[in-house]
């Protein structure tokens, strides 16, 4: 049965960035390797460098629960023009080094086809280079990063909305309802420095100057200063530059520390289940970017399939947030595959997305390919958790 919308006349990609080309002449020291070795009679083998240990490790984690479900489901039926798909995932404890490390160990021992949902934009940028130097397309990284968007690249493909599309979305909201005084929130990495400047454009496109800018070193973080500090701003919103345990433990040294009671608003990466987890009834009141349909849109046939094949495989399995982006990830990676044909090679999938034009999931979440947009989707959303945790849109 059917569930892709398909519009759009096809396109060919006909020329590489030439940026990326001079970046992967230093390639890392590591020679090109046949990635189309990926594919043999029987597979089609996917590896990722992920993070999937610390803080955002079991936010990740889901993500890849959500992609085996779907890929399980293709492999029932038959796999892809009689191919399994197997997909390997390797922790990088969210280290850009390990990221590359694993990346090239997936390539030289693993012979993988193609890179499924990495993380981190950073670790993105880091593999990049060997990624042109050995031709393998990175598919649908966990990034919504603007330094990998405004230029092309070749090999990269995006499925989410960018930080630029939720920031502005946010902001826009926050004027509309006349908020004014809004601090930021942020982790000082590169993930959280993304989205600092997303925020930043998107505060003075609407007239905003933000109140106060505060971070903290993942690594070794101080909530109780960073609360302190944006009490003393006195924001009616803290807009939340982070994810994981990092979004959670701030909220709490807000609430613990300081008579301040701003409201929290998190970009998607903030995963709800996480949030639920930490926080229990506190939860209540934070709202969050979606850039995915809702879970209880089940008249949505991708949301309704989701929903069945999850219960096939565990009836007492919940719903998870994380779970169903890697699970609409995977529906689109596999659109791609199809549409490559029995002859899959790197260049025969990537003018398949390029010929894609338009797939849509719903009337509202749509992913757009074409020989000049790699980007994918646009579709933001804010939800609010209620009180029993659970997102309301």
């Amino acid at each position: 049965m059917p569930m892709f919308e398909l519009r759009g006349p096809a396109g060919l990609f006909r020329r590489c960035s030439a940026a990326v080309a001079s970046v992967a002449c230093l390639a890392l020291g590591t020679p090109a390797q046949a990635v189309d070795a990926g594919v043999t009679d029987t597979e089609i083998r996917l590896g990722a460098s992920a993070v999937l240990s610390g803080p955002l490790g079991p936010q990740t984690a889901e993500y890849g629960e959500g992609s085996r479900l779907y890929f399980d489901a293709v492999n029932k039926r038959g796999g892809i023009h009689g191919r399994q798909i197997s997909y390997t995932t390797l922790d990088d404890g969210f280290d850009v080094k390990q990221a590359v490390d694993n990346t090239r160990k997936l390539l030289e021992e693993q012979q993988v086809f193609l890179i499924y949902n990495n993380t981190g934009t950073a670790h993105t940028a880091a593999i990049l280079p060997l990624a042109a130097d050995t031709k393998t397309v990175v598919f649908s990284p966990v990034t919504g990063a603007a330094s990998l968007r405004d230029t092309q690249h070749r090999h990269l493909f995006h499925v989410r909305a960018s930080y630029a599309d939720e920031a502005r979305y946010i902001q826009t909201q926050l004027a509309q309802v006349g908020i004014q005084r809004v601090a930021l929130f942020y982790q000082d990495d590169a993930f959280g420095k993304a989205l600092q400047a997303e925020v930043r454009k998107a505060a003075a496109a609407q007239g905003v100057t933000l109140a106060a800018e505060v971070s903290v070193n993942p690594k070794q973080p101080d909530f109780n200063a960073a609360a302190q500090a944006l009490a003393q701003a006195q924001p009616q919103v803290v807009i939340m530059g982070t994810g994981g345990t990092v979004f959670t433990d701030l909220v709490k040294a807000v609430r613990q520390t300081t008579p301040a009671r701003p409201s929290f608003y998190g970009f998607s990466i903030a995963g709800v289940d996480v949030i639920r987890k930490e926080l229990g009834a506190s939860a209540r009141g934070i709202v969050l970017a979606q850039v995915f349909p809702a879970l209880n849109q089940l008249s949505v046939p991708v949301v309704a399939e989701y929903h069945r094949l999850l219960k096939e495989k565990n009836p007492d399995a919940k719903p998870s947030a994380p779970q169903f982006e890697g699970f609409v990830q995977a529906r689109i990676l596999v659109e791609g595959l199809k549409r490559a044909g029995r002859n899959l090679t790197a260049d025969s999938f990537i003018a398949a997305m390029q010929g894609v034009g338009e797939v849509a999931l719903s009337s509202k979440f749509v992913t757009k390919y074409s020989a000049k947009n790699h980007n994918g989707a646009s579709y933001v959303e804010l939800a609010i958790v209620d009180h029993l945790g659970n997102l309301r849109y």
